[in-house]
């Protein structure tokens, strides 16, 4: 299977995007939003993510198939060395290996551009994108207990960091612009 990651485009990639997205969010917990966004709304995702941090999608034989980002972690000064990421398969797709073709290029992109952090949030349970995170290099670091009310229950949210870059004593380099992918 013949997997293509490039950077997403708001006008091409958002109605794919949203239509893999939402089941997420309507049937399951795996996504703690209430209402699915829609086309239109991920197209405006896109744009505004796209001007701080890479997203990009997997194509499998033409159709987009996946998509992963990175977002900023806070919005405070002292947090811009730090992202979190994010990865959303069509469910047709989960088990072969394209998350792992997501997040093999969206880290070292972060790690170009100058982040020094990625976090993951995931709302427990979900053994396979903790699975997934772990076989990065992400470490738990914590859990927000009965963060967030969803389908009738509290919901957990466990947190995973992966550090990209060692910290040193002084501060690095503010980071750049989001990195592209070879070629792109």
């Amino acid at each position: 299977m013949d997997v293509l990651i490039r950077h997403a485009d708001p006008d091409r990639d958002a109605a794919a995007c949203a239509e893999i997205y939402g089941p997420f969010v309507r049937d399951t917990v795996i996504s703690l939003e209430e209402v699915a966004p829609g086309e239109r709304e991920f197209a405006e995702r896109i744009r505004r993510v796209s001007l701080t941090h890479p997203w990009l999608v997997a194509e499998v034989g033409g159709p987009v198939v996946g998509f992963a980002y990175a977002s900023a972690h806070r919005e405070r000064a002292s947090y811009r060395w730090a992202a979190d990421v994010a990865v959303y398969l069509d469910p047709e797709y989960h088990a072969r290996g394209i998350g792992r073709a997501l997040y093999g290029a969206l880290l070292p992109l972060l790690e170009r551009q100058g982040i020094r952090v990625a976090c993951a949030g995931i709302t427990l349970p979900n053994d396979a994108s903790v699975a997934l995170h772990e076989r990065f290099g992400f470490e738990q670091v914590g859990v927000y207990r009965r963060i967030g009310w969803k389908a009738g229950e509290w919901r957990n949210v466990g947190w995973w960091q992966l550090e990209l870059v060692a910290p040193g004593e002084h501060a690095p380099p503010d980071p750049g612009p989001p990195a592209r992918l070879t070629g792109a």
